[in-house]
């Protein structure tokens, strides 16, 4: 997969001058359209018809024209890094000048190319505007490239041991320190982590990152990482299934925000754990019914194994609990309820703290990253009660399915920790600029704004 950092290169006089420039049209009258282009792209504009339509690409002798509709995404500019061929580009000029650096890196993101399993595309170069302060840029779209990369790769590729080298790899870079948990230590230690990837012929296994300064603030970040789906005992259709590859996105985008972190050096004591399991059917293969005792001593009872990756989730939380870090948050592609509720592009945010919260939602405005609140509404806890157990792992009855998983996760944390969870859905369904179909970052830049104030 090709460096995404190549396609934004620094501000070179010379090589502006000789780069095909880019002019970023918004929509509206005939006029007003032809008012923001030199005379000669405003008669091909006419010629072609082109009305600033969010995402339309057309090339001109002077240079290329890329609508930005109504000017409110600045990843806009996307849509040409996603269609030109090799070659320079420089913005000409733009009303989004405030949002140059959103700008840039919607270009990068367009950019990006999965290109593992076949001949690689030749991608355009962005001589970036002067003055501009490339370093941020690339680090997040290093981050967002990771994690589309992790979770494009079919499981094949993908497994616990692939995920955990991965982490690895990562760690690597930054000179941080990993151990990983499996085996019979995974089993005893993490019992539902065990029983959730026991029947796979790929073992389950416990990624522990830890990176920065000891007098740093500790946070720990929790990655579902469940490398495929079937749904267990309780399978899936085929519909269902087809793209269980990415039920890791958790891990991945947890990977990709403590990448953001340990690039810019944040003053952060960071920790990241990774359950990371394949929910597969067998003989041994865990059942509706069964009940298990999680790493915290809670007795959960399963109603449905296609509810697996809260179960992995539980253990990892009560393991980071036990270090009292100042703040906690889980990333995981939890509940198809959560997409019912808000779609693919907005993420549900759930946290035990209003300020931080709050923070992170005006975070996501403010970077494209869009986040919204959601409620740990206290009465649907009777929807986790079980009659043999102390909780029952998901509700039974169909209401509040992201609400109800986001409270059987706060059970596994000490109340006296602020704990954040994103039922995240780690996947662009249909490409958009700046936004290709397939695996996607989504709320590690609203977070990472967030905790980079802190």
């Amino acid at each position: 997969m090709a460096e995404i950092t190549t396609s934004i290169v620094q501000f070179d006089a010379k090589r502006a001058a000789d780069a095909t420039p880019i002019h970023l049209v918004h929509s509206g009258s005939r006029t007003a359209i032809n008012e923001q282009l030199p005379t000669e792209a405003a008669k091909t504009a006419t010629l072609m018809n082109f009305n600033g339509e969010l995402g339309a690409v057309v090339a001109t002798p002077d240079g290329v024209l890329v609508g930005v509709g109504d000017g409110r995404d600045p990843f806009a500019v996307g849509a040409a890094a996603s269609r030109l061929g090799a070659g320079d580009y420089r913005l000409a000029s733009s009303k989004l000048k405030s949002a140059v650096p959103l700008v840039v890196l919607g270009w990068a993101l367009g950019a990006y190319r999965f290109d593992k399993y076949k001949n690689a595309m030749a991608t355009p170069t962005l001589i970036a505007p002067e003055g501009l302060e490339l370093a941020p840029v690339h680090q997040q779209a290093k981050a967002v490239a990771l994690v589309r990369d992790l979770v494009n790769t079919p499981t094949e590729d993908m497994g616990p041991a692939q995920l955990a080298a991965a982490a690895k790899s990562l760690g690597a870079s930054f000179d941080a320190r990993i151990e990983i948990t499996e085996g019979e230590a995974l089993r005893k230690g993490f019992p539902l982590v065990h029983a959730v990837g026991r029947a796979a012929a790929t073992p389950p296994l416990l990624v522990d990152l830890r990176w920065g300064p000891e007098d740093g603030v500790p946070v720990t970040l929790v990655g579902k990482g469940v490398c495929f789906d079937s749904g267990g005992l309780n399978i899936k259709g085929s519909t269902g299934m087809a793209l269980m590859k990415k039920d890791m996105g958790g891990a991945a985008n947890a990977l990709g925000l403590a990448s953001m972190i340990m690039a810019a050096d944040l003053p952060i004591k960071l920790r990241v754990l990774i359950p990371a399991v394949e929910n597969a059917i067998g003989g041994n293969a865990f059942r509706p019914g069964d009940v298990f005792t999680s790493r915290s001593g809670q007795t959960v009872e399963i109603s449905n194994t296609d509810a697996e990756g809260r179960l992995i989730l539980a253990d990892a939380l009560a393991y980071a609990a036990e270090e009292k870090p100042a703040r906690i948050i889980s990333l995981a592609t939890l509940t198809g309820a959560a997409r019912v509720a808000l779609g693919p592009d907005i993420v549900p945010l759930y946290s035990t703290d209003d300020d931080f919260a709050n923070a992170v939602v005006e975070s996501g405005t403010r970077v494209n990253d869009p986040v919204w609140r959601m409620p740990l509404w206290a009465r649907y806890d009777d929807y986790l009660s079980s009659q043999i157990a102390d909780v029952n792992h998901a509700s039974t009855g169909g209401f509040a399915g992201s609400i109800t998983a986001a409270l059987f996760l706060r059970r596994f944390v000490d109340k006296s920790i602020p704990y954040t969870h994103l039922d995240i859905y780690a996947w662009t369904p249909e490409q958009r600029p700046g936004r290709p179909k397939g695996g996607e970052a989504t709320g590690i830049r609203a977070l990472y704004d967030t905790l980079a104030k802190i």
